[in-house]
């Protein structure tokens, strides 16, 4: 029997989860500092005593200060083997297990919110601000990169060659929506560790001891074509993408392994979930 005036699809609005979440010290620290990761970067680049502006190399630091998109992409380099991932696991993996630890997951379930409606709406909240951590790097990298190096046409790590700018930025969204695709293994690890436990510090730091762990693996090359079911393994098939005859195969299987690793690890957090008891 319903109480009367009780409708299970207006539990726990978007629009309220959101705020509590945004509002967390957690979340503005986090977001500070990747706004100032770009710009500690330009310091760096301006400031070190081997600042070249022009050099031979053909590395993708050699070519950092070419322009604005070729140091954004120098700075998605840098932060998306570690510090995005680490933003997208605290994101996903403190969401639940925060609740647990303060012992207010109970009471939202007793408000009464549906179990997958909480798990969802949480779920959409954490990606959506992890989606907004990837974002952020890059674009604030264009416009640190921009100011501090002009906007210039992009030289291609590793063969030199000259695109024009405006060629590169639409494939520059592109790789900034492949980021967001790999790290939803990491995402939904998180998420699946935090429906298990009362710890946030466990739960991101599970999701990224799989980050290290992979990494590790990948470099060990006994494994041969094992390695490429790694979650980890195709996270750099983006340089492909900028360049002159742009190749998406590495990415189309890198998108395959997330989004197959994120549906069961998802579906593994929704069926813990349903069954958890959450006042043990």
């Amino acid at each position: 029997m319903t109480a009367t005036g009780y409708a299970p699809g207006r539990t726990l609005p978007l629009r309220v989860e959101f705020v509590r979440q945004f509002r967390r010290r957690r979340t503005m620290v986090m977001f500070g500092l990747l706004a100032a990761l770009p710009w500690i970067l330009v310091i760096a680049f301006q400031f070190g005593p081997n600042n070249n502006r022009g050099g031979n190399g053909l590395r993708i630091s050699d070519l950092a200060m070419e322009g604005g998109l070729n140091f954004a992409a120098f700075a998605l380099s840098v932060s998306a083997s570690f510090l995005l991932m680490v933003a997208v696991a605290l994101f996903c993996g403190d969401t639940v297990a925060s609740e647990a630890n303060w012992s207010s997951l109970r009471y939202l379930l007793a408000a009464p919110i549906p179990r997958d409606r909480l798990l969802r709406q949480k779920l959409i909240v954490a990606l959506t601000y992890s989606a907004a951590a990837v974002t952020v790097v890059p674009v604030m990298a264009v416009l640190a990169g921009t100011l501090a190096f002009g906007w210039n046409d992009v030289r291609v790590p590793g063969t030199g060659e000259v695109i024009a700018a405006v060629d590169v930025l639409p494939k520059f969204g592109i790789v900034i929506l492949y980021a967001m695709v790999t790290n939803l293994v990491v995402a939904s690890l998180a998420f699946l560790l935090s429906v298990s436990t009362d710890s946030p510090l466990g739960a991101v730091g599970g999701a990224v001891g799989l980050v290290i762990v992979s990494t590790i693996l990948q470099a060990v090359e006994a494994l041969g074509g094992l390695r490429e079911f790694l979650p980890t393994f195709w996270n750099t098939a983006w340089l492909d993408a900028l360049a002159p005859v742009p190749d998406y195969s590495g990415m189309i299987k890198g998108t395959a392994i997330a989004v197959t690793y994120a549906a069961v690890l998802l579906a593994f957090a929704f069926r813990r979930f349903r069954r958890k008891d959450v006042v043990s």
